[in-house]
């Protein structure tokens, strides 16, 4: 009997194990992943603040308007003033093509310098005072930029011929000029004066070229 069991139990098949399921471990990490999303928006916010705060020095630090740039301002001014005189004829460029303008203050200066030539000139002219006439009237005169005479204009005579006469002496006598600067020398082919003859102006003062302010004309 105890032989047939254990031939029964040797016949039976042996029961093989069964292979485990893999598991997959993950490392943990350091911290929780949640962590990091705050930290990096906190440190956008205080590199956007760092940011701003430099622009703000930057602008506080920014230099005020120097004397140059004061001085350009003051000239684009007198540009916008020399330009209403010119339109009047007082003071007339005869352009060169593509070129920039003349600065300003260098076509000022030329002016006053001419009108201190011609005030010089005029003392060694002879002029008599009781042919003076009763009508305006004006005259130009060009100059080239060597400042030699280009031509003498009567624009408008009236009854002021003697005058006329003496202020076309006085101008031959002052030239040639002063040549022109530089940048009015690569501005203009000639620069035109026109004089204008007022009765009655120069009877307190005595005679002397002068600029007419804004707005008067011939």
């Amino acid at each position: 009997m105890a032989a047939a069991a254990a031939k029964t139990a040797a016949t039976r098949p042996t029961a093989k194990p069964q292979p485990r399921a893999p598991v997959m471990t993950v490392p943990k990490p350091a911290g929780p992943a949640v962590a990091d999303t705050p930290r990096e928006s906190l440190a956008e916010k205080e590199g956007m603040k760092r940011f701003l705060d430099e622009l703000a020095a930057e602008a506080k630090a920014a230099p005020k308007p120097s004397l140059a740039q004061r001085s350009l301002a003051m000239a684009r001014d007198m540009s916008r003033q020399q330009a209403r005189v010119d339109a009047e004829g007082s003071a007339m460029l005869e352009r060169r093509p593509n070129t920039p303008p003349p600065e300003p203050f260098s076509l000022d200066l030329y002016l006053d310098g001419l009108l201190k030539r011609l005030n010089r000139s005029a003392a060694f002219v002879r002029n008599d005072p009781r042919s003076t006439g009763l009508r305006t009237a004006s005259v130009q005169f060009r100059i080239n930029p060597d400042g030699s005479l280009k031509s003498f204009t009567v624009r408008n005579a009236g009854d002021q011929q003697e005058e006329i006469a003496f202020i076309k002496s006085v101008v031959e006598r002052a030239v040639p000029f002063a040549a022109f600067p530089p940048d009015l020398y690569q501005a203009a082919r000639s620069l035109g004066v026109t004089i204008c003859i007022h009765p009655g102006l120069g009877g307190s003062g005595g005679f002397g070229f002068t600029r007419t302010g804004e707005g008067h004309a011939c």
